[in-house]
């Protein structure tokens, strides 16, 4: 198949890396705004060619947009103007709102909309790595608005990878992703800042951060060009599990300004149950 990639970044350099490797895809054409970006996608070898937008569409037999989640909702309702028999999947954080989008569209059984949960707090083509994707899931999302034909080729794409498929509607999707994903990264962001305005000794910060402190700041790292569309199309679900983050925290320093340790110890002995479900 010729498989069209929107947005060369680590998402969609990534799959584009595992399509050509396990033969899913015969050709992968690159489109993307940025020409740094397709020049290192080039280099690379992530992209056998690039080509505008609506090029790209009439050549290509699967569509995936992989750009940050509100050009994801610019891009949907034009690809789909233009599609025949073409497969539209995007693989956004976000689900509700881009559906929305569409729902009415003539076209919108050509579109499945996707989000394989894998990634790392780098951007670029130079962030694309092999086997991001391998043995993750990926959620396919309303599979029932979708053809019989274009879910049944979206399963097998990511099955090629190979990724472990769950399915849940749009407005689901977003509720878990707030509470698994999306407030990890506020979390890392605001830890970050916390240190940085605390600590104005780079070289302390440098030479004491621990495998702990690395591994919890990690995700600020990450793009603001792509979370702060995902915290904008899912504010109602963040904003819900921030306010029981925050009350988490409050509890905790309650308990210290209280100086009951008793009670600290059951609570951080409470959290540990988190081992039970995640090794």
């Amino acid at each position: 198949m010729n498989i069209a990639i929107i947005g060369l970044g680590l998402i969609g350099g990534s799959l584009a890396i595992s399509l050509k490797e396990n033969g899913f895809a015969k050709k992968i054409i690159g489109v993307d705004i940025s020409s740094e970006n397709i020049d290192k996608a080039y280099r690379r070898r992530l992209i056998d060619e690039d080509m505008n937008l609506n090029l790209a569409i009439q050549h290509s037999d699967i569509i995936i947009i992989a750009t940050p989640v509100d050009t994801i909702q610019k891009l949907l309702p034009q690809i789909l103007d233009q599609v025949d028999e073409q497969i539209v999947i995007d693989v956004g954080s976000t689900k509700k709102q881009l559906i929305d989008t569409i729902k009415n569209h003539t076209n919108r059984k050509n579109y499945v909309a996707t989000h394989p949960m894998a990634g790392t707090e780098y951007s670029g083509p130079e962030a694309a790595i092999p086997n991001l994707f391998d043995h993750k899931c990926c959620v396919i999302c309303d599979p029932e608005d979708s053809s019989t034909i274009a879910l049944q080729k979206t399963e097998k794409l990511f099955h090629s990878i190979p990724m472990n498929i769950i399915y849940l509607d749009a407005h689901s999707h977003d509720i878990h992703t707030a509470y698994v994903s999306h407030i990890s990264h506020i979390s890392s962001f605001a830890l970050a800042l916390t240190v940085l305005e605390k600590e104005k000794n780079e070289n302390r910060i440098f030479e004491l951060a621990s495998g702990g402190f690395s591994s919890t700041v990690r995700l600020a790292k990450s793009s603001p060009q792509m979370w702060v569309p995902i915290f904008k199309q899912n504010r109602n679900n963040v904003l819900d599990v921030l306010d029981e983050h925050i009350h988490q925290l409050t509890r905790f320093k309650d308990l210290l300004i209280q100086q009951d340790y008793k009670s600290f110890f059951q609570l951080i002995e409470k959290s540990n149950e988190i081992k039970k479900i995640i090794q």
